[in-house]
């Protein structure tokens, strides 16, 4: 197994877990099998109880885990499947080692940070890293590690320690650092600055880790002198500084570092056995790059939620409609709109906020609701669906957004009035959407209905059919899964999240009828026999389409 750790200074969120992918995008590309691990070094157990504000959305997989969101980046770009072991926090680490305390399992030894934390750690890394995440079932060969966080902070120190002992049990040839750091360039004087990357590497070696890349953030390529300044004072040579500048898509990313042959390096670095030729998947890439950089068509979706303040609260749901407009070659706009500025009371507080947000979502091409929790902003999604449905607009709605749907319906089209979520109003008459009965509202982890699950399609005729009919159920036949409405160009509501499962060249359906339906291209591409179905991304026959037509296989 060889092990790729990445590693942040300066700032946190200076594009870690992009590059993390991105590395493990072009590993793959060369025939190998790829895992990634993501390590948090906060105390919670998991991301499933933080605010979208905090670390932006929550992402799900397969098995039901609620991690960070850069998982999800992994999944994209490397075409994988991850468990909820691939993300490490402090808190399941503290956790692992008191329960085996606990137990008596370290004999009345006192415990502490070194050695038994650290060991655990590297424990943990080594089991999960041998596990498949590819259909072939295959083990991988090489593990992507992102720490989270920066270089220096308090709560990563016991995971640099684990590394900095991890590198000499696995042995040189197998271990290699990636550190990734900021290279400023203060508008006063237009010259980009080097200190911020020298002290960061030199805090990383005092403490035992010594990077083998030095990839550079910055917002215009390196200068030579720059490079060859960090390549001085770094200890590294100027071909082991890449620069990773702003580019104008992420899908550049993998690219940029191919350009500058972080491939080649990393195999004679970690003797890895691959050749050197055209890679297809690469290929892939790069068409799809220049694509998006050429779009001229344009389509709007108004994005109407509650956490749109801060756009990672909403980064697979971003990322599922921009697959969707690229596989249709259209160029796509997000207009942001707060559910509340479309309340009435707005109109009596802010009037030009409301005015604002009225006009956002007119000039749409497509209306989505995606999930959220709590009832601040319910009745501006409410307000939001009905548009869409007298208007013909359009509509997308995920979880809390079917949910919505289902109540709109029944007030404004049967005339229940107060039909709400017994989440919101349980003393409602008409309480359209349930408590699951499995639901534990005294406890705020790990209480959903979580992972991948199977959903039936009661209807032949059904776009992903035509009725409010509920369309998709449960295997049980208990839980309502799909719905969608007669006389509309595209009216669906799902409970289940499928931006978790979409890919750069597999868009997911639900998005893909809402991308296709806002462009006017729906009813042309249904009458051409196609469904609405991803594209096999990686497999020769890449216009061929995956699900079975009855039975689609959905995640929560």
């Amino acid at each position: 197994m060889k092990y790729i750790l990445v590693t942040g200074g300066v700032i946190s969120g200076i594009g870690k877990g992009i590059i993390a992918s991105s590395v493990g995008l072009i590993l793959k590309s060369c025939g190998l099998h790829v895992t990634a691990i993501k390590i948090d070094p906060y105390i919670n157990i998991d991301a499933g109880t933080f605010s979208p504000y905090e670390h932006g959305e929550v992402f799900v997989l397969d098995d039901g885990g609620e991690v960070d969101l850069d998982l999800g980046n992994y999944e994209r770009f490397l075409d994988i499947r991850l468990t909820r072991d691939n993300n490490l926090t402090t808190g399941k680490i503290y956790q692992s080692v008191i329960n085996k305390e606990r137990r008596g399992d370290y004999l009345g030894k006192t415990v502490q940070v070194v050695p038994h934390i650290t060991d655990a750690i590297q424990e943990w890394v080594v089991k999960q890293a041998k596990i498949s995440v590819d259909d072939d079932g295959v083990e991988p060969q090489v593990c992507v590690i992102e720490l989270g966080g920066t270089v220096g902070d308090i709560e990563s120190m016991p995971f640099i320690e684990a590394f900095r002992q991890f590198q000499f049990k696995v042995k040189r040839d197998n271990f290699c650092n990636i550190h990734v750091s900021l290279v400023p360039q203060p508008s006063a004087t237009g010259e980009q600055k080097t200190k911020p990357t020298q002290n960061s590497v030199r805090e990383l070696r005092g403490l035992g880790l010594s990077p083998d890349l030095i990839m550079c953030r910055c917002a215009t390529p390196l200068e030579n002198a720059v490079k060859e300044k960090i390549s001085m004072f770094c200890h590294v040579e100027p071909t082991q500084v890449i620069c990773v500048a702003d580019v104008s898509s992420i899908y550049r990313v993998p690219l940029l570092l191919e350009d500058q042959g972080v491939v080649g390096y990393i195999c004679q670095r970690l003797d890895l056995p691959i050749e050197m030729r055209a890679r297809k998947m690469l290929t892939k890439w790069k068409e799809m790059s220049d694509r998006s950089d050429r779009l001229l068509e344009h389509v709007s979706v108004a994005l109407v939620g509650k956490y749109t303040k801060f756009s990672d609260s909403y980064a697979s749901v971003i990322k599922a409609l921009e697959h969707s407009a690229l596989a249709i070659n259209h160029k796509l706009e997000i207009k942001f709109i707060d559910s509340a500025d479309l309340e009435p009371n707005t109109l009596q507080e802010e009037p030009v906020k409301y005015h604002e947000a009225w006009q956002k979502l007119c000039s749409a091409d497509g209306v989505l609701v995606p999930g959220g929790f709590g009832v601040r902003g319910t009745e501006g999604k409410i307000q939001a669906i009905s548009w869409a449905r007298k208007k013909k607009k359009p509509f997308l709605g995920v979880c809390l957004g079917m949910q919505l749907a289902v109540c709109e319906f029944a007030r404004n089209v049967l005339g229940w009035q107060d039909a709400n979520s017994t989440e919101f109003h349980p003393e409602s008459k008409h309480p359209v959407v349930i408590d699951m009965p499995e639901h534990n509202p005294g406890q705020m982890g790990g209480t959903m209905r979580l992972g991948k699950r199977r959903t039936i399609f009661k209807s032949n005729t059904s776009i992903l059919s035509e009725g409010f009919h509920f369309v998709g159920q449960d295997v049980e036949g208990e839980r309502m899964e799909v719905i969608e409405l007669d006389d509309h160009a595209y009216f669906v509501g799902v409970q289940y999240h499928p931006e978790f499962t979409s890919r750069p060249i597999k868009p997911s359906p639900p998005y893909f009828g809402l991308l296709l339906a806002a462009a006017g291209k729906l009813q042309s591409y249904l009458q051409k026999g196609c469904r609405l179905s991803p594209r096999d991304t990686y497999s020769d026959r890449s216009d061929s389409s995956s699900p079975d037509s009855e039975i689609a296989e959905l995640k929560f």
